[in-house]
Protein backbone atom coordinates (compact mmCIF):
# COMPACT_ATOMS: atom_id res chain seq x y z
CA UNK A 1 0.00 0.00 0.00
CA UNK A 2 1.28 3.22 -0.68
CA UNK A 3 2.40 5.44 2.29
CA UNK A 4 0.65 8.71 0.51
CA UNK A 5 -1.47 9.55 -2.26
CA UNK A 6 -3.04 12.80 -3.64
CA UNK A 7 -6.63 12.56 -4.88
CA UNK A 8 -8.00 14.93 -7.28
CA UNK A 9 -11.48 15.56 -7.64
CA UNK A 10 -13.72 15.62 -4.54
CA UNK A 11 -17.32 14.51 -5.56
CA UNK A 12 -18.48 10.68 -4.44
CA UNK A 13 -15.56 8.43 -5.82
CA UNK A 14 -13.29 10.48 -4.71
CA UNK A 15 -14.48 11.59 -1.34
CA UNK A 16 -14.82 7.61 -1.19
CA UNK A 17 -11.47 7.22 -2.25
CA UNK A 18 -9.87 9.56 0.45
CA UNK A 19 -11.81 8.60 3.62
CA UNK A 20 -10.72 4.66 2.61
CA UNK A 21 -7.17 5.41 2.42
CA UNK A 22 -7.28 7.75 5.77
CA UNK A 23 -9.33 4.80 7.37
CA UNK A 24 -6.13 2.68 6.25
CA UNK A 25 -3.50 4.78 7.47
CA UNK A 26 -2.38 6.44 4.04
CA UNK A 27 -1.41 9.89 4.61
CA UNK A 28 -3.52 12.01 1.62
CA UNK A 29 -3.77 15.05 0.27
CA UNK A 30 -7.04 15.98 -1.46
CA UNK A 31 -7.17 18.63 -4.55
CA UNK A 32 -10.11 19.88 -6.84
CA UNK A 33 -10.66 22.02 -9.62
CA UNK A 34 -13.44 23.81 -8.42
CA UNK A 35 -13.88 24.48 -4.53
CA UNK A 36 -17.31 24.27 -2.43
CA UNK A 37 -17.51 24.63 1.57
CA UNK A 38 -18.52 20.94 1.41
CA UNK A 39 -15.11 19.77 -0.09
CA UNK A 40 -13.10 21.48 2.45
CA UNK A 41 -15.53 20.32 5.29
CA UNK A 42 -14.42 16.92 4.42
CA UNK A 43 -10.71 17.66 3.38
CA UNK A 44 -11.13 19.08 7.38
CA UNK A 45 -12.44 15.96 8.66
CA UNK A 46 -10.37 14.00 7.11
CA UNK A 47 -7.25 16.04 8.85
CA UNK A 48 -5.71 17.92 5.60
CA UNK A 49 -6.85 21.28 3.80
CA UNK A 50 -8.11 21.42 0.08
CA UNK A 51 -6.05 22.24 -2.34
CA UNK A 52 -7.88 24.45 -4.69
CA UNK A 53 -7.68 24.76 -8.81
CA UNK A 54 -3.88 24.49 -8.55
CA UNK A 55 -1.87 25.42 -11.75
CA UNK A 56 0.45 23.32 -13.55
CA UNK A 57 3.44 24.05 -11.28
CA UNK A 58 1.72 22.94 -7.88
CA UNK A 59 0.45 19.92 -9.80
CA UNK A 60 3.92 18.98 -10.77
CA UNK A 61 5.04 19.55 -6.89
CA UNK A 62 1.98 18.11 -5.68
CA UNK A 63 2.51 14.94 -7.79
CA UNK A 64 5.87 14.77 -6.66
CA UNK A 65 5.16 14.90 -2.85
CA UNK A 66 3.22 11.53 -3.02
CA UNK A 67 3.99 7.78 -4.05
CA UNK A 68 0.60 7.73 -6.20
CA UNK A 69 -2.37 9.74 -7.60
CA UNK A 70 -5.86 8.59 -7.74
CA UNK A 71 -7.46 10.75 -10.13
CA UNK A 72 -11.94 10.73 -9.47
CA UNK A 73 -13.59 9.43 -12.77
CA UNK A 74 -14.80 12.97 -13.55
CA UNK A 75 -10.90 13.51 -14.26
CA UNK A 76 -10.08 12.84 -17.52
CA UNK A 77 -7.04 11.43 -19.02
CA UNK A 78 -5.98 14.83 -20.77
CA UNK A 79 -5.94 16.73 -17.47
CA UNK A 80 -2.85 17.64 -15.77
CA UNK A 81 -2.46 15.67 -12.72
CA UNK A 82 -2.90 13.08 -15.40
CA UNK A 83 0.06 13.90 -17.91
CA UNK A 84 2.33 14.99 -14.61
CA UNK A 85 2.34 11.48 -13.12
CA UNK A 86 2.63 9.76 -16.46
CA UNK A 87 6.02 11.81 -17.25
CA UNK A 88 7.02 11.36 -13.87
CA UNK A 89 6.26 7.91 -13.59
CA UNK A 90 3.99 7.77 -10.40
CA UNK A 91 1.71 5.18 -9.88
CA UNK A 92 -1.91 6.17 -11.55
CA UNK A 93 -5.09 4.22 -8.75
CA UNK A 94 -8.30 3.59 -9.51
CA UNK A 95 -10.33 3.30 -6.97
CA UNK A 96 -11.54 -0.19 -8.04
CA UNK A 97 -8.10 -1.45 -8.76
CA UNK A 98 -7.58 0.04 -4.27
CA UNK A 99 -10.97 -1.90 -3.06
CA UNK A 100 -9.79 -4.96 -5.48
CA UNK A 101 -6.65 -5.16 -3.42
CA UNK A 102 -8.01 -4.48 0.08
CA UNK A 103 -10.53 -7.04 -0.93
CA UNK A 104 -7.94 -10.07 -1.15
CA UNK A 105 -6.54 -9.47 2.14
CA UNK A 106 -10.26 -9.99 3.97
CA UNK A 107 -10.06 -12.11 6.46
CA UNK A 108 -12.34 -15.00 5.95
CA UNK A 109 -11.06 -14.28 1.65
CA UNK A 110 -12.07 -12.11 -0.76
CA UNK A 111 -16.19 -12.21 -2.00
CA UNK A 112 -17.30 -12.98 -5.87
CA UNK A 113 -17.71 -10.04 -8.08
CA UNK A 114 -18.76 -9.74 -11.43
CA UNK A 115 -18.17 -7.08 -13.32
CA UNK A 116 -20.08 -4.98 -16.51
CA UNK A 117 -19.04 -2.95 -18.92
CA UNK A 118 -19.95 -1.27 -22.08
CA UNK A 119 -20.46 1.79 -24.55
CA UNK A 120 -24.51 1.65 -22.94
CA UNK A 121 -26.75 -0.65 -20.69
CA UNK A 122 -24.17 -0.79 -17.86
CA UNK A 123 -26.25 0.15 -15.25
CA UNK A 124 -29.28 -1.93 -16.36
CA UNK A 125 -27.58 -5.00 -16.36
CA UNK A 126 -26.06 -4.22 -13.45
CA UNK A 127 -28.96 -4.15 -11.77
CA UNK A 128 -30.12 -7.14 -13.17
CA UNK A 129 -27.08 -8.97 -12.04
CA UNK A 130 -27.40 -7.89 -8.40
CA UNK A 131 -31.24 -9.03 -8.84
CA UNK A 132 -30.20 -12.16 -9.96
CA UNK A 133 -28.05 -12.51 -7.39
CA UNK A 134 -30.42 -11.60 -4.44
CA UNK A 135 -32.84 -13.81 -6.00
CA UNK A 136 -30.39 -16.76 -5.50
CA UNK A 137 -29.81 -15.57 -1.88
CA UNK A 138 -26.85 -13.90 -2.36
CA UNK A 139 -26.27 -10.48 -0.63
CA UNK A 140 -25.32 -8.60 -3.42
CA UNK A 141 -25.12 -4.78 -3.97
CA UNK A 142 -24.78 -2.98 -7.47
CA UNK A 143 -21.70 -0.65 -7.09
CA UNK A 144 -18.76 0.78 -8.80
CA UNK A 145 -20.06 3.64 -10.94
CA UNK A 146 -23.40 4.02 -8.99
CA UNK A 147 -24.15 6.14 -5.88
CA UNK A 148 -22.52 3.43 -3.68
CA UNK A 149 -18.29 3.16 -5.24
CA UNK A 150 -17.00 -0.49 -4.64
CA UNK A 151 -14.19 1.13 -2.53
CA UNK A 152 -17.14 2.01 -0.13
CA UNK A 153 -18.93 -1.03 -0.07
CA UNK A 154 -15.72 -3.12 0.73
CA UNK A 155 -17.28 -2.68 4.66
CA UNK A 156 -21.06 -3.85 4.30
CA UNK A 157 -22.48 -6.88 4.57
CA UNK A 158 -22.44 -8.57 1.56
CA UNK A 159 -21.65 -12.06 -0.06
CA UNK A 160 -20.86 -10.70 -3.51
CA UNK A 161 -20.72 -7.33 -5.64
CA UNK A 162 -21.83 -6.47 -9.06
CA UNK A 163 -19.36 -3.99 -10.12
CA UNK A 164 -20.52 -1.33 -12.68
CA UNK A 165 -17.39 -0.22 -14.76
CA UNK A 166 -16.90 2.68 -16.85
CA UNK A 167 -14.11 3.37 -19.27
CA UNK A 168 -13.30 6.44 -16.68
CA UNK A 169 -12.79 3.57 -13.54
CA UNK A 170 -11.37 0.64 -16.02
CA UNK A 171 -8.31 3.33 -17.34
CA UNK A 172 -4.43 2.50 -15.71
CA UNK A 173 -5.87 -0.35 -14.47
CA UNK A 174 -2.80 -2.82 -12.54
CA UNK A 175 -4.81 -4.85 -10.57
CA UNK A 176 -8.65 -5.77 -10.64
CA UNK A 177 -10.40 -8.75 -12.07
CA UNK A 178 -13.87 -10.36 -11.57
CA UNK A 179 -14.92 -13.80 -11.50
CA UNK A 180 -17.30 -13.47 -14.41
CA UNK A 181 -16.93 -9.99 -16.50
CA UNK A 182 -19.48 -8.71 -19.03
CA UNK A 183 -18.62 -6.40 -22.25
CA UNK A 184 -22.17 -5.46 -23.76
CA UNK A 185 -20.73 -3.31 -26.29
CA UNK A 186 -18.51 -0.99 -28.39
CA UNK A 187 -19.26 2.61 -29.87
CA UNK A 188 -17.55 5.99 -29.78
CA UNK A 189 -18.02 8.30 -26.46
CA UNK A 190 -16.34 10.03 -24.13
CA UNK A 191 -14.36 11.74 -26.69
CA UNK A 192 -14.17 14.96 -23.93
CA UNK A 193 -12.94 12.73 -21.37
CA UNK A 194 -10.70 10.13 -23.10
CA UNK A 195 -7.66 11.61 -25.74
CA UNK A 196 -8.52 8.86 -28.17
CA UNK A 197 -10.77 6.33 -29.50
CA UNK A 198 -8.27 3.95 -28.94
CA UNK A 199 -7.37 4.73 -25.57
CA UNK A 200 -11.12 4.40 -24.78
CA UNK A 201 -11.08 0.81 -26.03
CA UNK A 202 -8.24 -0.04 -24.16
CA UNK A 203 -9.47 0.61 -21.14
CA UNK A 204 -12.96 -1.19 -21.75
CA UNK A 205 -10.62 -4.20 -22.65
CA UNK A 206 -9.06 -3.39 -19.37
CA UNK A 207 -12.06 -5.50 -17.64
CA UNK A 208 -10.72 -8.65 -19.01
CA UNK A 209 -7.04 -7.88 -19.02
CA UNK A 210 -6.06 -9.39 -15.63
CA UNK A 211 -9.10 -12.17 -15.44
CA UNK A 212 -7.59 -16.11 -14.63
CA UNK A 213 -8.41 -19.52 -16.69
CA UNK A 214 -10.85 -20.09 -14.33
CA UNK A 215 -12.96 -17.03 -14.33
CA UNK A 216 -15.54 -15.85 -17.25
CA UNK A 217 -15.48 -13.78 -19.70
CA UNK A 218 -18.96 -13.14 -21.49
CA UNK A 219 -19.13 -10.80 -24.57
CA UNK A 220 -21.74 -10.05 -27.15
CA UNK A 221 -21.57 -11.92 -30.56
CA UNK A 222 -23.44 -8.71 -32.12
CA UNK A 223 -20.13 -6.69 -31.67
CA UNK A 224 -17.05 -7.54 -33.90
CA UNK A 225 -14.87 -5.12 -31.50
CA UNK A 226 -15.87 -7.05 -28.49
CA UNK A 227 -15.70 -10.44 -29.79
CA UNK A 228 -12.06 -9.61 -31.41
CA UNK A 229 -10.75 -9.19 -27.07
CA UNK A 230 -12.59 -11.76 -26.17
CA UNK A 231 -10.85 -13.80 -28.62
CA UNK A 232 -7.75 -12.94 -26.62
CA UNK A 233 -9.16 -12.91 -23.15
CA UNK A 234 -7.21 -15.36 -20.72
CA UNK A 235 -10.60 -16.44 -18.72
CA UNK A 236 -13.16 -19.24 -20.81
CA UNK A 237 -15.23 -17.61 -23.42
CA UNK A 238 -19.21 -16.97 -23.22
CA UNK A 239 -21.32 -15.82 -25.79
CA UNK A 240 -24.83 -13.70 -25.59
CA UNK A 241 -26.83 -12.84 -28.32
CA UNK A 242 -30.58 -12.80 -29.53
CA UNK A 243 -29.26 -15.29 -32.27
CA UNK A 244 -25.96 -17.66 -32.57
CA UNK A 245 -24.45 -17.54 -29.28
CA UNK A 246 -23.99 -19.38 -25.83
CA UNK A 247 -27.00 -17.94 -23.86
CA UNK A 248 -29.44 -16.67 -26.66
CA UNK A 249 -33.43 -16.39 -27.24
CA UNK A 250 -35.71 -19.14 -28.08
CA UNK A 251 -39.08 -19.59 -29.38
CA UNK A 252 -41.27 -22.11 -27.65
CA UNK A 253 -44.57 -22.28 -29.29
CA UNK A 254 -44.71 -18.20 -29.34
CA UNK A 255 -43.29 -18.12 -25.62
CA UNK A 256 -39.89 -16.43 -25.99
CA UNK A 257 -37.20 -18.14 -23.67
CA UNK A 258 -33.84 -17.02 -22.52
CA UNK A 259 -31.79 -20.22 -23.17
CA UNK A 260 -28.33 -21.52 -23.30
CA UNK A 261 -26.09 -24.18 -23.02
CA UNK A 262 -28.62 -26.07 -20.29
CA UNK A 263 -30.98 -25.63 -22.59
CA UNK A 264 -34.00 -22.65 -21.84
CA UNK A 265 -33.91 -21.18 -18.25
CA UNK A 266 -36.44 -18.24 -18.25
CA UNK A 267 -39.19 -16.58 -19.87
CA UNK A 268 -39.16 -13.04 -21.08
CA UNK A 269 -42.12 -12.35 -20.14
CA UNK A 270 -40.67 -12.10 -16.67
CA UNK A 271 -39.15 -9.01 -17.52
CA UNK A 272 -41.87 -5.87 -17.52
CA UNK A 273 -40.26 -4.59 -20.63
CA UNK A 274 -38.53 -6.97 -23.63
CA UNK A 275 -37.31 -4.30 -26.09
CA UNK A 276 -34.18 -6.02 -28.31
CA UNK A 277 -31.50 -4.81 -25.83
CA UNK A 278 -33.66 -5.69 -22.74
CA UNK A 279 -33.41 -9.37 -23.84
CA UNK A 280 -29.32 -9.07 -24.40
CA UNK A 281 -28.71 -7.31 -20.90
CA UNK A 282 -30.95 -10.15 -19.13
CA UNK A 283 -28.89 -12.63 -21.71
CA UNK A 284 -25.52 -11.28 -20.65
CA UNK A 285 -26.53 -11.05 -16.78
CA UNK A 286 -27.72 -14.72 -16.75
CA UNK A 287 -24.90 -16.07 -18.73
CA UNK A 288 -22.30 -14.41 -16.00
CA UNK A 289 -24.17 -15.28 -12.81
CA UNK A 290 -24.80 -19.02 -13.73
CA UNK A 291 -21.38 -19.31 -15.42
CA UNK A 292 -19.51 -17.94 -12.17
CA UNK A 293 -21.62 -20.74 -10.27
CA UNK A 294 -23.36 -17.70 -8.04
CA UNK A 295 -26.85 -18.44 -9.60
CA UNK A 296 -28.96 -21.57 -10.71
CA UNK A 297 -30.19 -21.47 -13.91
CA UNK A 298 -33.57 -22.28 -12.23
CA UNK A 299 -33.12 -19.13 -10.08
CA UNK A 300 -33.12 -16.38 -13.20
CA UNK A 301 -36.53 -16.21 -13.69
CA UNK A 302 -37.21 -15.02 -10.17
CA UNK A 303 -34.44 -12.25 -10.56
CA UNK A 304 -36.05 -11.50 -13.61
CA UNK A 305 -39.35 -11.09 -12.20
CA UNK A 306 -37.71 -9.39 -9.12
CA UNK A 307 -35.77 -6.26 -11.27
CA UNK A 308 -37.28 -2.86 -12.54
CA UNK A 309 -35.75 -0.98 -14.94
CA UNK A 310 -33.65 2.35 -13.86
CA UNK A 311 -35.23 5.37 -14.99
CA UNK A 312 -34.46 7.46 -17.33
CA UNK A 313 -33.32 4.23 -20.01
CA UNK A 314 -36.56 4.15 -22.76
CA UNK A 315 -39.04 4.82 -19.53
CA UNK A 316 -42.14 5.42 -20.28
CA UNK A 317 -43.98 8.52 -19.89
CA UNK A 318 -47.94 8.08 -20.40
CA UNK A 319 -49.81 7.91 -23.71
CA UNK A 320 -52.15 10.92 -24.21
CA UNK A 321 -54.35 10.57 -27.49
CA UNK A 322 -52.75 7.49 -28.81
CA UNK A 323 -49.14 8.75 -28.77
CA UNK A 324 -46.84 6.99 -26.48
CA UNK A 325 -44.02 9.02 -25.12
CA UNK A 326 -40.71 7.74 -23.22
CA UNK A 327 -37.97 9.41 -21.39
CA UNK A 328 -34.49 8.23 -22.52
CA UNK A 329 -32.41 11.13 -20.84
CA UNK A 330 -29.72 8.37 -19.90
CA UNK A 331 -28.91 8.03 -23.76
CA UNK A 332 -25.82 10.28 -23.88
CA UNK A 333 -24.28 9.10 -27.20
CA UNK A 334 -25.31 8.36 -30.54
CA UNK A 335 -24.93 4.48 -30.41
CA UNK A 336 -27.41 4.59 -27.00
CA UNK A 337 -29.64 7.22 -29.39
CA UNK A 338 -29.90 4.33 -31.74
CA UNK A 339 -30.62 1.84 -29.53
CA UNK A 340 -34.09 3.77 -28.27
CA UNK A 341 -35.01 4.72 -31.86
CA UNK A 342 -34.97 1.06 -33.33
CA UNK A 343 -37.32 0.61 -30.07
CA UNK A 344 -40.27 1.96 -31.85
CA UNK A 345 -41.57 1.63 -36.01
CA UNK A 346 -42.36 5.43 -35.97
CA UNK A 347 -41.57 8.14 -33.48
CA UNK A 348 -40.71 11.43 -33.03
CA UNK A 349 -37.36 12.13 -31.82
CA UNK A 350 -36.26 15.18 -29.47
CA UNK A 351 -32.65 15.20 -29.61
CA UNK A 352 -29.65 17.49 -28.97
CA UNK A 353 -27.87 19.12 -25.76
CA UNK A 354 -23.87 19.30 -25.02
CA UNK A 355 -22.35 17.43 -27.65
CA UNK A 356 -19.54 14.66 -26.13
CA UNK A 357 -17.20 15.26 -29.00
CA UNK A 358 -19.07 12.77 -31.38
CA UNK A 359 -20.11 12.46 -34.72
CA UNK A 360 -24.40 12.61 -34.60
CA UNK A 361 -24.52 12.04 -38.40
CA UNK A 362 -24.87 8.61 -37.61
CA UNK A 363 -28.54 8.72 -35.79
CA UNK A 364 -29.50 9.32 -39.29
CA UNK A 365 -29.19 5.70 -39.98
CA UNK A 366 -32.66 5.00 -38.79
CA UNK A 367 -34.11 7.48 -40.39
CA UNK A 368 -37.08 5.63 -41.76
CA UNK A 369 -38.70 5.22 -38.72
CA UNK A 370 -38.56 8.97 -37.84
CA UNK A 371 -41.50 10.83 -38.58
CA UNK A 372 -39.92 14.69 -37.22
CA UNK A 373 -36.53 15.45 -35.33
CA UNK A 374 -36.88 18.26 -32.26
CA UNK A 375 -33.63 19.19 -32.33
CA UNK A 376 -32.43 21.52 -28.67
CA UNK A 377 -29.50 22.17 -27.02
CA UNK A 378 -26.10 23.41 -27.77
CA UNK A 379 -25.76 20.88 -30.61
CA UNK A 380 -29.16 22.08 -32.18
CA UNK A 381 -27.69 22.71 -35.27
CA UNK A 382 -25.49 19.47 -35.61
CA UNK A 383 -28.80 17.47 -34.86
CA UNK A 384 -30.59 19.25 -37.79
CA UNK A 385 -27.67 18.81 -40.04
CA UNK A 386 -27.46 15.01 -39.31
CA UNK A 387 -31.27 14.45 -40.89
CA UNK A 388 -31.15 16.97 -43.40
CA UNK A 389 -32.95 15.68 -46.37
CA UNK A 390 -33.62 12.33 -44.62
CA UNK A 391 -36.18 13.44 -42.39
CA UNK A 392 -39.40 14.97 -43.61
CA UNK A 393 -39.82 17.44 -40.57
CA UNK A 394 -36.86 19.06 -38.61
CA UNK A 395 -37.89 21.83 -36.08
CA UNK A 396 -35.56 23.49 -33.34
CA UNK A 397 -37.05 24.01 -29.59
CA UNK A 398 -35.28 26.36 -27.01
CA UNK A 399 -36.79 25.35 -23.78
CA UNK A 400 -38.01 21.57 -23.03
CA UNK A 401 -41.55 22.88 -22.51
CA UNK A 402 -41.09 23.94 -26.45
CA UNK A 403 -40.05 20.99 -27.23
CA UNK A 404 -42.77 18.83 -26.19
CA UNK A 405 -45.15 21.17 -28.01
CA UNK A 406 -43.89 20.87 -30.73
CA UNK A 407 -43.39 16.61 -30.95
CA UNK A 408 -47.37 17.00 -29.74
CA UNK A 409 -47.81 19.04 -32.76
CA UNK A 410 -46.79 16.65 -35.02
CA UNK A 411 -47.26 13.10 -33.74
CA UNK A 412 -49.78 10.87 -34.91
CA UNK A 413 -51.40 8.06 -33.20
CA UNK A 414 -49.80 5.26 -32.52
CA UNK A 415 -46.22 6.97 -32.61
CA UNK A 416 -43.89 7.39 -30.28
CA UNK A 417 -42.44 10.48 -28.59
CA UNK A 418 -38.46 9.86 -27.25
CA UNK A 419 -36.35 11.87 -26.04
CA UNK A 420 -33.39 10.41 -26.75
CA UNK A 421 -30.84 13.44 -26.72
CA UNK A 422 -27.35 11.43 -27.89
CA UNK A 423 -26.21 14.59 -26.41
CA UNK A 424 -24.32 15.43 -22.17
CA UNK A 425 -27.46 17.76 -20.30
CA UNK A 426 -24.71 20.10 -19.31
CA UNK A 427 -25.75 22.73 -21.62
CA UNK A 428 -29.06 23.25 -19.97
CA UNK A 429 -29.20 21.17 -16.80
CA UNK A 430 -25.45 22.31 -15.57
CA UNK A 431 -26.15 20.99 -11.79
CA UNK A 432 -28.69 18.04 -12.00
CA UNK A 433 -26.67 16.39 -15.25
CA UNK A 434 -29.48 14.19 -17.13
CA UNK A 435 -31.69 12.95 -14.48
CA UNK A 436 -32.61 16.57 -13.96
CA UNK A 437 -33.18 16.94 -17.90
CA UNK A 438 -35.02 13.15 -17.78
CA UNK A 439 -37.52 14.41 -14.94
CA UNK A 440 -37.81 18.45 -16.86
CA UNK A 441 -38.79 16.23 -19.71
CA UNK A 442 -41.69 14.67 -17.45
CA UNK A 443 -43.55 17.70 -15.98
CA UNK A 444 -43.03 19.08 -19.33
CA UNK A 445 -44.89 16.26 -20.75
CA UNK A 446 -47.68 16.22 -18.03
CA UNK A 447 -47.99 19.81 -17.94
CA UNK A 448 -48.52 19.76 -21.50
CA UNK A 449 -50.97 17.03 -21.78
CA UNK A 450 -53.03 18.44 -18.57
CA UNK A 451 -53.42 21.95 -19.80
CA UNK A 452 -54.89 20.60 -22.81
CA UNK A 453 -52.68 22.31 -24.95
CA UNK A 454 -52.57 19.56 -27.58
CA UNK A 455 -53.34 20.97 -30.66
CA UNK A 456 -54.92 17.72 -31.72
Amino acid sequence: MPGSVLVYGMAITGVATARALVGRGVRVLVADDTATDERRQIASELGTELIEAPDSDAIRRLVRSVDAVAPAPGVPETHAVVTTALELDVPLRTEIDLAYEWEQERPGGARPMIAITGTDGKTTTTMMVAAMLDAAGVKAAAVGNTEVPLIAALDHDLDAFAVECSSFRLSWLRSFRADAAIWLNLAPDHQNWHSSLASYEHAKANVWRYQRSTDVAVGWSGDRAVMGHLAMAPARHVTFGLGHADYRTADDEGRLLLAGPQGAFAESASLSRTFPHDLTNALAAAAACIESGLVRPEQVDAGLAAFRFPPHRIEPVGEFAGVAWYNDSKATSPHAALTAIRSFQSLVLIAGGRNKGLDLASLAAEAGRIRAVVAIGESADEVAAAFAGRCGLVLRATTMDDAVARAAAVARPGDAVVLSPACASFDWYPAGGYPARGDDFRRAVTEHHRAGTDPR
